[in-house]
Parts: C-alpha cells; sequence; structure tokens
C-alpha cells in the first residue's frame, strides 16, 4: 500500500470541459474546479486472479506481443490490432470486436514527437450518452442499430511499451464497486473537429484504488469503459496516472500504448 495524490474534480461549482489540441500542437488545457487528494493505493498483483472486468471493471494479463516497435503506425495498426482482437474476445467471450484508435503516451518531450502524455486525472473514457454514439459513429448505420439492441462493451487495453519496467507515473484504477453514481462527472471533450463526452471522477473517500508496480511489455491491463448491460456488473470504471512515491530519483519516463475496443455479444 502506498500513499498518492491523484487529481479529481473536488466539487461541481464549474462545469467541466476539456480542450485537446491536435497531437503535438501543445496541452490539453482543463476548465473545473480541480484538486490533488491523497489516497491509499493498494498493490494490485498479490490479488491479481480475483480481479475481474465485471467486478472491478479492469484485470491484469500476460500478454505477449510480436511488435518490434509501437512507434511504428502500420506495424501497430496491423500486428498489434490483431492481437489485442484476439485478447479481448479470449477474456470476454465476444462475438465481435471492434478496434477504432490507439493512443501512444510518453512522459519523454511528447508534444515536440507528435504524441500525447500520460493523463494525470480521474477520469473514464466514456459516458451513458457517448457510448452508443460512438457505435453509431464506426458502424454502419443498420448493423450499429442491430448491435445497439443487444449487449455491448468498450474496453481499453494498456501496456507498457518500452524495454524496461514502468518507473514513472503508473496507471491507478479505481474498483468499480465502490463507485457511487455522483462520482461520475459529464465533461465535455472539446476537439478542432469535434465534440465528445468522458466521465471525470469526484472525490469520494471511499474509492479503493489500486496499480500494478513495475508492469512490462509481456502484460496488459483491460479496463472496461463502458457496458451496456444493466443487471448489477461493472458498468464504469475510473482510473489516472500518478505520482508513484516510490519511484526511483531519476525514473525512466514512462512509455505506453492504449488501444480502445468495443465488444459486441450475442
Amino acid at each position: 500500500m502506498i500513499e498518492a495524490p491523484v487529481n479529481y474534480l473536488a466539487d461541481l461549482s464549474v462545469k467541466p470541459v476539456t480542450y485537446n489540441p491536435p497531437a503535438g500542437t501543445g496541452m490539453p488545457r482543463r476548465v473545473g474546479n480541480y484538486r490533488n487528494f491523497k489516497v491509499k493505493v493498494e498493490d494490485g498483483r498479490p490479488v491479481a486472479s480475483n480481479l475481474s472486468l465485471d467486478r472491478q471493471a479492469f484485470t491484469l494479463v500476460r500478454h505477449d506481443t510480436a511488435v518490434r516497435d509501437f512507434y511504428d503506425e502500420d506495424e501497430v495498426k496491423t500486428a498489434y490490432y490483431a492481437e489485442v482482437e484476439a485478447l479481448v474476445r479470449r477474456e470476454t467471450g465476444a462475438a465481435k470486436v471492434v478496434i477504432f484508435d490507439h493512443t501512444v503516451r510518453t512522459a519523454d518531450r511528447a508534444v515536440e514527437r507528435g504524441l500525447r502524455t500520460p493523463v494525470q486525472s480521474v477520469h473514464n473514457d466514456y459516458t451513458e450518452k457517448s457510448g452508443p454514439q460512438r457505435v453509431r459513429d464506426l458502424l454502419p448505420p443498420e448493423e450499429a442499430e442491430v448491435r445497439l439492441k443487444k449487449r455491448f462493451a468498450e474496453y481499453n487495453v494498456w501496456r507498457s511499451i518500452a524495454a524496461d519496467p514502468v518507473e514513472m507515473m503508473p496507471l491507478g484504477f479505481v474498483d468499480s464497486q465502490s463507485l457511487a453514481p455522483r462520482d461520475l462527472a459529464v465533461c465535455d471533450l472539446v476537439y478542432a473537429d469535434r465534440t465528445g463526452e468522458i466521465y471525470q471522477g469526484v472525490y469520494n473517500p471511499d474509492h479503493r484504488w489500486y496499480y500494478f508496480p513495475r508492469m512490462t511489455r509481456d502484460e496488459a491491463v483491460l479496463i472496461k469503459c463502458y457496458d451496456s448491460r444493466k443487471d448489477g456488473r461493472a458498468r464504469f470504471s475510473l482510473h489516472s496516472a500518478f505520482d508513484d512515491p516510490t519511484s526511483p530519483p531519476n525514473p525512466k519516463p514512462r512509455q505506453s500504448i492504449e488501444v480502445r475496443t468495443f465488444a459486441f455479444f450475442d
């Protein structure tokens, strides 16, 4: 167990909005009453086998990859997308998996290199509204309406892409079982060509935080960011990069990739 500061919305006195410039052109600008709160973060490795996508909304898996260069867009879209599709099918039992984008992040000269930085705010990538809307954006209209009548879920697959274990800004996860509805605040996500929605986390001292220290290149975390089924299973999650107080004095910059997927069930 460690104690670390994480960046939450303190309250909803200011409507949260995030302005995202094109990659490599600047840093995101956030509006909202954000503050750092110290939380206890538990090492999830000893309990990893007990974690479930339908309870905690995240799970750690061993996942070997044949990808040599995660900075090579073509290799990621051909080799890695196929690996991730197979992984999500295996872990969820989905009938169909659609991979629709990925983001490479680095703590080392990200803007200069046309990349994005680790996100140090407590958030979830999709909302009650934006989950179904993204399906409509991605699939042909007729197929989208058929798929939306059955269960579907959005999963992010996150991994380190560095040769060495993660030493800087690991990713932390809130156990979905400790979330209350009021903890999820709709935040407009403004891009140059469109506006979407995400949830920002509102501080709740009851949140149970986990992380997986020193993640390696042959591990991956699946994070459930949306589930259409309303039967008591985890539907949303909260996660954030954070400054680990146990990091070495001169940690190697974090390098990671997240792939976003929709899983459709029959």
